[in-house]
């Protein structure tokens, strides 16, 4: 045990200094001692050996020891104060308390319980392993006596009582830990009286010769004691209990109503026959609505220690009925690990108490197998398990070990699970169900022999649907048995596999794959005609061990999978079929299997069949002026074929880049192509041409590719990117963003960044997009992209779908259009068309946009912060053409653009040191384009853009105080400049202002950025001497006072002297000198009246640097 050193970090020091001359005691020697045995690498003495010592010094001398004790508790609460004699003798335990309580140094929060670090790590369980043993010990000797025990209990009772968070938390743990304790100790002197009285009886019923009146005697005796000794027990439980947990279990301290709950479950867990009562089991019920998760949990688990007992449950009916509502509710608590204690003790409360949950509770729980959380839907499943498959598998499965191997169990548990997922229509992908189910339903779920025979038996009477979800669930269980991790989007804890797992994980991908390779072509015969079965059977391919293929010798079976193969590519020209057959084909082509050349030639021939037919349909096209829907669909399925296997295996061989960019061409400028077959036709044929552009880059590998292959491949890279320039216009919408797709990636590729590396062979390949490019991107994007969003919905309607699916559409396109921004494809000045829809379309691009911006100020934080500024002015401009200048600040797009400047400050994050130059650039910026255009001569209206200067506010609470003052001065040398300024400021200038004003920003912290004291700005406050002027109105007289509530500080920071303070601003200002950042300069008479909202005086400075003390003078 540790408890001998985290008694030592309690415990003063021999030489340090002392409160009472009684610190140096034997018992603390002993503990000293121990320390410096275990520095020295002696074996430690245990706890029971020091609580021994303990009960020699007790008895050599009662007061002295127990003085020893309850100091040690004391001390345990990490209070340096200890109880001499004479408080012992002359004070009562409150005095003793409140004594403490004054000596009690409370400026830190840490005390023994919470201190973080190494050793105390484990001084609560030694603390409470200590209580343990001290009531161990002494349960045949002093726990009888009266003196010690009762006294203990009534100090910890009143140390439970205290308003000191330390004495409250660690007596209600000393005292929790004693009654369990004390617990125990009844439990055995019940069983003792028990034993006694069965002997008893049993002497008593002996006859008269055999009977010994001397051993009736002993028992009754003996019975009297134990008797006596059990009244004890109980009058110290109850002490216990109603001085301490009938208080302490609502505790305001959520750390103490949990040691209380925890406890409690111990007792009605250790001792049913007096706690397991509605009148105790009544504190965990109450408890269970706590705020605090750690309460919650103690609760569920205290519950499920005894709901996983049997023999208590007939005890439990009365409190289940009370709080099953409540049990079941915490299924959907938003903490995972309390969800997932409730779904495990409803489990419980299933297996062991027959017909309490009603079909209602059980169908609010159903739902959570779908969770994303692994070990709450683990939970789930389990629940699941035992309530729909485990009565049904169970009656009909054999005896023995095998009785969950029967066929008839399996069949039966699959039919199950079919009609679970089918009927509940809770979600729509079988693999979380599967992954759900996997901990507790791994063997079933892993006998694909029972699942391939219910899809090629004829008679099993299987659905379309459930044979869809039969499938799905096959491969699901094949995945996860090969690869051992959840699905996508679920959560789990775990980082990886353990061997013992690998090795099952090995084993099971052997058998999966020993089983499936003879009757996947049986399968994919089956069902060859059904897209939707045949596209996850492909799939199988990912989770073989195709090396079996050689060493078991099954070649025969993979020439069968070969012709199903090129069946289903032939016959389908669904994108997921192909994409699965193209990828189950790259599988097999790899040249380390021996049967590669086999494969390889049967890719050849797919090839070579499509190839002929897309040539022969072409000219077809070509030379008619009017294709039928037949002959049309064929040319646009065969193009989808050869555009899925283009993207997965090189066909450069077969050519094809010019039969399909001269149909593209013939489609897109001259027109040749027929109507009804171009938009099926052109889609397709622009992923061929682009993929075959990409494989040509990948054989131009190193610095000895000729010149001519190089430049024939950008003649095409232009070629292709000219054509896609073209279909963005395109009358078809589909052909418009397939082709900025396309482009947006193409010029991502051969962006400046692909000759990093060491390949600088590839610089002639280096694309730049022209202005009219450029342009027309930024034009498709708000064309496309920034619609008016829509409501989509619930999510469950056909439409809604449509539209979910529409919105990640916008989405992709938009992040193509970022990407080119982040990689300098496109000028970055171009983010504004993006920045500027921030906050209105902040639900569907937010978090695309945020990064970009993040990104943004990466690479350039002084040309991003131009950027937000061109953003408002844009947006400031259109509204400004279309509404005009006449009440523009209170239309709601203004107050939108408003939080969207708002967002914008928010994004500069708390580096305000770091940011001060760029964010006072963007106010002198701000400021010129507010009154860069006057009004009419001769009008008295204010100028046009004037009201940019409120959206420009929302920027000021990132300003420094010196800042602010010199911005001030340089806004008015520009209102100068206006001659038809009006002797009253404009609303505009006055909103200005005031956000430049210190009242705007009390928080604002000092350059060296270090936050202001908020107790030393009302301390000054009130020093501070009011100017008075009888001229200043009272709103004058207030905004007198409020700059004295931050003082200028001195900058002394290196990082600030190290350089000029911003000189171009001061440039600005025109004869603004270096001395205007640190001191206010006073205004004159026409500058006062011009700023009436807001006036400022020089500030001086205490040469021993700012103080409360300062005051203000004129």
């Amino acid at each position: 045990m540790e408890w001998f050193y985290l008694r030592r970090t309690i415990l003063p020091c021999r030489d340090s200094p002392s409160p009472s001359p009684d610190e140096g005691s034997d018992f603390e020697d002993n503990l000293r001692r121990s320390v410096k045995k275990r520095s020295a690498k002696r074996p430690l003495r245990t706890t029971p050996s020091l609580v021994d010592e303990w009960l020699e010094s007790y008895k050599q001398d009662e007061e002295a020891g127990f003085l020893e004790l309850i100091n040690f508790f004391i001390r345990s609460c990490g209070c340096k104060g200890t109880v001499t004699p004479e408080m012992f003798k002359k004070m009562s335990n409150s005095e003793i308390i409140r004594h403490l309580t004054e000596q009690f140094n409370e400026d830190s929060g840490d005390y023994p319980l919470t201190a973080q670090g190494p050793s105390w790590k484990k001084f609560q369980g030694s603390f409470c392993e200590f209580v343990r043993t001290l009531v161990y010990q002494c349960q045949y000797s002093l726990l009888y006596d009266g003196f010690p025990m009762d006294n203990l209990i009534s100090l910890l009772t009143g140390l439970s009582d205290s308003q000191v968070r330390a004495f409250r938390h660690t007596s209600t743990l000393a005292a929790m830990k004693l009654m369990t304790s004390l617990v125990r100790v009844a439990l055995q002197l019940s069983l003792h009286k028990d034993n006694n009285q069965r002997q008893y009886e049993a002497e008593r019923n002996k006859g008269p010769g055999q009977r010994a009146p001397e051993r009736l005697e002993s028992l009754l005796e003996k019975r009297k004691e134990l008797q006596e000794h059990q009244e004890e027990i109980e009058g110290m439980m109850n002490a216990i209990f109603r001085g301490v947990f009938v208080h302490r279990y609502r505790d305001i301290l959520p750390e103490i109503r949990a040691i209380c709950m925890e406890e409690i479950g111990c007792w009605m867990q250790s001792y049913s026959t007096s706690f397991l009562t509605d009148s105790y089991l009544k504190y965990i019920g109450w408890t269970l609505h706590d705020k605090h998760r750690e309460v919650r949990l103690k609760c569920l688990k205290a519950l499920k220690g005894l709901y996983s007992n049997q023999e208590l449950t007939s005890r439990l009916e009365l409190f289940t009925s009370r709080f099953k509502d409540r049990m079941v509710s915490m299924v959907m608590d938003r903490e995972y690990d309390v969800a997932v204690e409730a779904v495990r003790l409803l489990t419980l409360i299933l297996k062991n108490m027959e017909g309490v949950l009603t079909t209602a509770d059980c169908e609010s729980i159903y739902p959570v197998v779908y969770a994303s959380n692994r070990s709450l839907a683990s939970a789930a499943g389990e629940f699941l398990y035992w309530k729909l498959f485990y009565p049904e598998c169970e009656t009909k499965a054999g005896v023995g070990r095998e009785r969950r191997r029967s066929p008839r169990a399996q069949r039966t548990f699959f039919h199950l699970l079919l009609s679970f997922f089918v009927e509940s229509e809770l979600h729509d992908h079988a693999a979380y169900l599967v992954d759900s189910l996997w901990d507790c339903a791994g063997p079933q779920l892993k006998d694909w022999e029972s699942m391939t025979s219910l899809l090629l038996q004829k008679d099993q009477n299987l659905g379309d649907v459930q044979e869809n979800t039969l499938i799905e669930i096959l491969v699901s269980s094949a995945r996860q048995a090969a690869e051992g991790h959840p699905p996508v989007g679920r959560v789990t804890g775990r980082k990886g596999l353990t061997a013992k797992e690998r090795k099952l994980q090995a084993d099971d991908k052997v058998k999966l794959t020993e089983h499936l390779i003879p009757l996947l072509p049986q399968l994919l015969a089956k069902f060859s005609a059904d897209a939707e079965k045949v596209a996850p059977l492909l799939q199988l391919l990912n989770y073989f061990d195709l090396s079996i293929y050689c060493t078991r010798r099954l070649e025969k079976h993979l020439e069968l999978l070969l012709q199903q193969l090129q069946e289903v590519v032939v016959k389908h020209a669904e994108p997921a079929v192909l994409e699965a057959g193209a990828h189950a084909l790259y599988l097999l082509c790899k040249p380390e299997f021996t049967f590669f050349s086999r494969v390889d030639f049967a890719r050849s021939q797919l090839v070579d069949l499509l190839t002929d037919r897309f040539q022969q349909e072409l000219d077809e096209l070509l030379q008619s002026s009017f294709l039928d829907e037949d002959e049309v669909y064929s040319l646009a399925a065969t193009l989808k074929r050869l555009s899925a296997f283009y993207n997965a295996h090189d066909l450069t061989r077969w050519e094809l880049y010019e039969p399909c960019y001269g149909l593209l061409r013939k489609a897109v400028d001259t027109g040749e192509v027929p109507h009804q077959a171009r938009g099926q036709v052109v889609l397709p044929a622009l992923t061929l041409v682009y993929f075959s552009i990409l494989w040509t880059l990948t054989h131009i590998s190193g610095p000895d590719a000729s010149q001519k292959q190089v430049l024939g491949l950008r003649s095409r890279m232009v070629a292709f990117c000219e054509l896609c320039q073209s279909c963005l216009s395109d009358v078809d919408t589909e052909i418009q963003e397939q082709a900025f797709v396309l482009l947006s990636d193409m010029l991502l590729i051969f962006s400046p960044q692909m000759v990093l590396g060491g390949r600088d062979f590839l610089r002639p390949l280096v694309f730049f997009p022209e202005a009219s490019l450029q342009s027309e991107l930024a034009s498709f994007l708000m064309d496309h992209v920034f619609l008016q969003p829509g409501d989509l919905g619930s999510g469950h309607s056909q439409d809604d779908h449509v539209q979910i699916e529409q919105l990640h559409q916008r989405r992709r396109l938009l992040a193509g259009f970022c990407k080119l921004l982040l990689y300098g494809v496109l000028e970055l000045d171009a983010a504004s068309d993006v920045f500027k829809h921030y906050n209105k379309f902040y639900n569907d691009y937010g978090d695309i946009i945020k990064e970009t911006l993040t990104r943004a100020r990466q690479i350039d934080r002084s040309h991003c912060s131009r950027i937000l500024l061109l953003s408002l002015k844009q947006l400031y401009t259109e509204l400004l053409q279309e509404q005009g200048p006449q009440g523009l600040s209170e239309l709601p797009a203004f107050i939108e653009m408003r939080d969207l400047a708002r967002r914008f400050a928010l994004s500069f994050g708390p580096q305000q040191l770091q940011n001060r130059d760029l964010v006072v650039t963007l106010h002198k910026e701000g400021i010129k384009f507010s009154l860069s255009e006057l009004p009419p001569p001769g009008s008295s209206g204010e100028p046009p853009n004037l009201a940019f200067l409120e959206l420009l506010s929302e920027f000021s609470p990132r300003l420094f105080h010196q800042d602010k003052q010199l911005l001030l001065s340089y806004l008015e040398k520009c209102l100068q400049r206006v001659s038809q300024a009006p002797g009253h400021l404009w609303g505009p200038v006055t909103t200005y202002c005031h956000s430049l004003s210190p009242v705007e920003n009390t928080a604002e912290t000092s350059p060296q950025g270090h936050p202001r004291s908020k107790k030393r700005r009302i301390e000054g406050l009130e020093q501070v001497k009011q100017p008075h002027r009888e001229d200043v109105s009272s709103s004058q007289e207030e905004s007198l006072q409020l700059p004295s509530l931050l003082h200028t500080p001195t900058l002394t920071s290196t990082a600030v002297k190290s350089r000029p303070l911003l000189g171009e601003l001061e440039e600005m200002a025109e004869g603004s000198s270096a001395p205007d950042l640190t001191h206010n300069r006073p205004l004159s008479g026409p500058q006062k009246s011009r700023f009436l909202a807001v006036q400022y005086f020089p500030t001086p400075r205490n040469p021993s640097g700012p103080g409360r003390g300062n005051q203000l003078t004129r």
